[in-house]
């Protein structure tokens, strides 16, 4: 594909920005924006790519094409809001760090909404920033989890505190996250190599630790939660 190509025009959700510049030559932190809504995802993308050490190599309005990004991009950072729809938003953590193994995450998050920040936490981003906070603190993180360095918001890691802590042993953990992904009971105790009724009784506590109606809704409040 020609680096000048569009990429609109072939993956919905997803939005080049201009040539790609000589990285080698001039240091440039390539950069993928990742944001539901529309305006301040452009807002954010037009701040950071007239930078001249930052280059936004895409903009996307959900988690369906980040994989594809990453993948055919590979940008440095990944600046990703907690609430981005599809599979690798916030209810995808594991998925979300599978695919952003290779760059370092900034996330976004609202400082009134302790759920979602601590669900940002749970992607174990090197930096975590308020969608309220100033464009120059933005480009500023940016440059900092590009050389490695953490960046939390303390305000915001302050936030995520509120909420209370997960009652879920990390077996039961592990078998709601299994079960997450479609699994049924037998195929969950092959996995893990338990028996049956041993699975059957980590459901049955799972849902009661959660105050769920079923296994369903208990997988809901967990992923809700950052518990899984």
């Amino acid at each position: 594909m020609n680096k000048n190509d569009h990429w609109s025009e072939r993956r919905p959700g997803l939005r080049r920005w201009g040539p790609s510049r000589d990285d080698a030559r001039h240091a440039v932190i390539r950069t993928l924006v990742a944001e539901h809504v529309h305006l301040l995802r452009l807002g954010l993308s037009a701040c950071l790519d007239r930078e001249p050490d930052i280059n936004v190599v895409a903009d996307l309005s959900d988690g369906e094409a980040l994989g594809p990004a990453v993948a055919a991009l590979s940008p440095a950072v990944a600046v990703i809001d907690v609430d981005l729809p599809g599979p690798a938003g916030s209810t995808g953590v594991a998925h979300l760090r599978e695919l952003t193994a290779e760059c370092s995450v900034v996330m976004l998050a609202d400082r009134g909404d302790p759920l979602g920040v601590r669900r940002a936490l749970a992607v174990d981003p090197l930096g975590l920033l308020s969608r309220q906070a100033p464009a120059d603190v933005l480009m500023r993180v940016v440059r900092q989890v590009a050389a490695g360095r953490r960046m939390i918001d303390p305000e915001l890691a302050g936030t995520a505190r509120a909420v209370e802590e997960n009652p879920l042993t990390p077996r039961e953990v592990e078998v709601l996250r299994i079960a997450a992904n479609g699994a049924t009971t037998a195929e969950i105790a092959a996995r893990l190599s338990l028996s049956v009724k041993t699975v059957r009784n980590h459901l049955s506590s799972v849902i009661t630790r959660t105050a769920a109606r079923n296994r369903i809704d208990a997988i809901r409040i967990a992923s809700e939660r950052a518990w899984l």
